[in-house]
């Protein structure tokens, strides 16, 4: 499919297009040449689906043919399927999914993984969002549910769901990522898994709902509420402790998700958003939070957490999600059927703002070349990246590199562990490697 381009262009080397001459080592190309050369990657099919459409492809040619030949395939025969009351995937799409990871004794606690490799753009749908539970999801009424604000507080507040329903709401397009994230990459040996169940406990949607400074207002500050304790209705009352300070910046209360009510699973009736912060701040079902002096020391602030570093000292309240990027196509488990055009795509974010600028290599890391940032590129979101690769059919090593709009730019594993010792399990942001071989085959490598 490819080689009827690759050779036209390798014929006349001197005539090359400025475009089309790679800017840096392993056949990477100038970003603009996804502009420009529309022609040369349409016809190269992406690498991440280049296998499973095989089928669908021969599909396609068989239609074309039974066209050719006056007939028309069943579909264009008879009527379609009458409306429905809320939409579906095709069923053809049904491979695309959630992974589960759950205790076999306690289905309730547990992990699903959004399956990033499977999507593109930057907002997760609904129903592949990435899932965290302690004690499974509860079943609420919201009639019964309401959120209290009390302890170092003029006037303690109870707020029905209809309450906040009738509040200024205000939307955020804004990434979740849970602070264990991409944790197999503390592991000595690269874990060889699809991306999304390696790296998909972070999701991005809208979330809408209305701002936490207002009900804090309205129940009155005391000067000495400096934190507050956010507890979920759920069986484990899961509960944290956020700065105050936060919470009047650009906290919310969710009371929607990607335009419609929140699902059971997602928070339902409401739930925190916390913008950029790690996942378990993100409290679901909330119903109190608490105006203190000083954190609660929950679990989830001590046993868990928490990292041990070289220096004997544990990091504490690492809240911000640093600056990350990781190529979803191609990577493990995935094939390129043959040498030439592809295209390298994959996400960014931040905790702290907008991502600047991603690089990638095919190198290794030997060399660098800007990636296209799809618009929009905004604070504390996903950015969906691009770059064209010409494979040459030999083996390559391809990575991202993030930086974001304070400077922070994504470290390499080696360098994250020498800064943070062999003792760690959250906050995992280093560089991701995925090696290319002859064969196409791509898997999982430290490098």
């Amino acid at each position: 499919m490819h080689e009827g381009f690759a050779p036209a262009l390798n014929d006349r080397p001197g005539d090359q297009p400025d475009d089309l001459i790679p800017v840096a080592g392993g056949g990477l190309l100038h970003r603009r040449a996804l502009l420009r050369r529309g022609l040369v990657f349409a016809s190269a099919t992406s690498a991440a689906t280049l296998t499973a459409r095989a089928d669908a492809a021969g599909s396609t040619v068989d239609a074309v043919v039974e066209n050719a030949s006056g007939e028309f395939p069943a579909w264009m025969r008879t009527p379609g399927a009458p409306f429905s009351t809320y939409g579906q995937p095709s069923k053809h799409e049904n491979q695309v999914v959630r992974r589960i990871g759950a205790n076999r004794l306690a289905p309730g606690n547990g992990v699903s993984w959004t399956p990033l490799e499977d999507l593109e753009g930057f907002i997760t749908p609904t129903g592949l969002h990435f899932e965290r539970h302690h004690n499974g999801v509860p079943e609420i009424d919201p009639a019964r549910h309401a959120l209290t604000i009390h302890g170092r507080v003029k006037q303690p507040l109870t707020f029905s769901v209809a309450d906040l329903l009738r509040y200024p709401m205000r939307s955020h397009l804004i990434f979740i990522e849970c602070g264990g994230n991409s944790n197999a990459g503390w592991h000595t040996v690269p874990i060889q898994r699809p991306v999304g169940s390696f790296h998909g406990m972070v999701s991005c949607s809208e979330w809408t709902g209305v701002p936490l400074s207002l009900l804090l207002a309205e129940a009155g500050l005391e000067p000495a509420a400096t934190w507050a304790v956010a507890e979920g209705a759920d069986a484990i009352a899961m509960n944290i402790s956020l700065p105050v300070s936060k919470l009047m910046d650009d906290c919310i209360v969710a009371l929607y998700q990607n335009g419609e009510r929140l699902r059971p699973e997602h928070g339902y009736p409401m739930r925190l958003i916390v913008p950029g912060w790690e996942g378990v701040l993100n409290v679901k079902w909330l119903h109190r939070l608490e105006l203190t002096d000083q954190p609660v020391m929950a679990r989830n602030e001590t046993a868990k957490y928490t990292e041990l570093q070289p220096d004997g000292k544990a990091r504490q309240f690492t809240f911000v999600m640093e600056a990350k990027s990781l190529i979803t196509s191609p990577s493990h488990g995935q094939h390129l059927g043959a040498a030439g055009y592809y295209q390298i795509s994959g996400l960014a974010w931040s905790g702290r703002g907008r991502i600047r600028r991603v690089e990638v290599s095919a190198d290794g890391g030997k060399t660098w070349a800007d990636a296209a940032l799809q618009d929009p590129v905004l604070p504390r979101c996903l950015t969906r990246f691009r770059a064209p690769w010409q494979w040459s059919g030999r083996p390559a090593v391809l990575k991202s590199r993030a930086t974001d709009e304070t400077g922070y730019v994504q470290p390499e594993r080696q360098a994250l562990i020498t800064q943070r010792g062999s003792n760690g399990y959250f906050h995992c942001n280093a560089i991701v490697s995925w090696s290319i071989d002859e064969d196409g085959d791509v898997t999982h490598v430290y490098a």
